[in-house]
């Protein structure tokens, strides 16, 4: 589906133009947004609007990584818009020029729509141009990065009151599962950064000089978002160091009572091996009180083994 919005020298807007009127001398500038194309609708971007097969090819390759690059009279950039629900990097290509701005994103974006809407309904915006779309919609973007990382920060710090009562497997289950979740956000949130940096440090953007100023409260968004996702994980690693500590110290319980035990009836199988031996003249055998004697042995052995033991302070590990 493809969906134009001109603005003309009479500063009307206009939607829905078709494609043949946009370099008609009365149209300032003009938004073409390609959404979920058709194989015949993604030939235009080379067809019609002859950009750089390099360019085309991003565009249908997706899972790139946020870019700019240059193309003379137009600049190509590829942005990511945040799926809520899988957390998963939604492609957005952008190509900009003095007097155009194309979008091409194969999923619906509200993001996209919303940008749309604010510019179709508000005359003082679609004065500003393109440059300034191509900031309304990195802005929209970014702005919906914010409720998936603050939903996250509720649930660790839900997690964190839980925790207080105890560790479980459930817990670490949920923590491990934030934590992977913490990794999507990061990998998308530092690449967005990397590209605002570019942007705002370029000498070939001439025309997003005018406003740089936008470009920087974008970027300032994704240094606070940044902050927030390491905060986050520097959490989650606190609770795995915590529960592993905490799993190691139980471990170490159990082996030492493990290790008393053992060291306690060593003996006492030794001596019950010996005297078990079915040797016809072995001492003590026909006697009377043998076997109330061995059990003597048997149970002072183990007193003392267990009295030198406290003594030592294994029962205080």
């Amino acid at each position: 589906m493809i969906t134009t919005l001109a603005l003309t020298d009479e500063l009307d807007l206009v939607e829905n133009v078709h494609l043949d009127q946009l370099s008609s001398p009365h149209i300032l500038w003009y938004w073409v947004d390609f959404h979920a194309p058709t194989e015949e609708e993604g030939k235009l971007l080379d067809t019609y609007f002859h950009f750089h097969p390099l360019a085309v090819e991003d565009c249908f390759h997706f899972r790139q990584r946020p870019k700019l690059d240059y193309y003379g009279e137009y600049n190509f950039f590829v942005l990511h818009a945040l799926n809520q629900q899988t957390l998963d990097a939604e492609e957005v290509d952008m190509f900009i020029g003095k007097n155009f701005i194309v979008t091409f994103h194969l999923t619906s974006l509200r993001e996209i729509q919303e940008v749309w809407e604010k510019v179709w309904t508000n005359q003082s915006v679609c004065k500003e141009g393109p440059v300034y779309i191509a900031y309304l919609i990195m802005d929209k973007l970014v702005d919906y990065y914010f409720p998936a990382v603050y939903e996250i920060e509720d649930n660790l710090n839900e997690l964190d009151s839980t925790i207080k009562e105890g560790f479980s497997r459930r817990l670490m289950e949920e923590v491990f599962e934030i934590r992977g979740d913490l990794i999507k956000l990061r990998r998308i949130v530092s690449s967005m950064q990397d590209l605002l940096y570019r942007i705002l440090n370029s000498e070939r953007l001439g025309e997003f000089k005018e406003s740089r100023v936008y470009f920087t409260d974008v970027y300032d968004h994704l240094l606070r978002l940044s902050e927030i996702v390491d905060a986050s994980r520097d959490i989650t690693a606190d609770m795995r160091d915590s529960y592993i500590s905490l799993t190691s110290h139980r471990m170490n319980n159990i082996m030492v009572t493990l290790t008393i035990i053992s060291s306690v009836f060593i003996p006492l199988t030794f001596i019950a091996g010996v005297y078990g031996m079915n040797f016809e003249y072995m001492p003590e055998l026909k006697w009377k009180y043998g076997y109330f004697f061995v059990w003597a042995i048997m149970l002072t052995v183990a007193g003392t083994m267990f009295w030198w033991f406290r003594r030592k302070g294994w029962f205080d590990m």
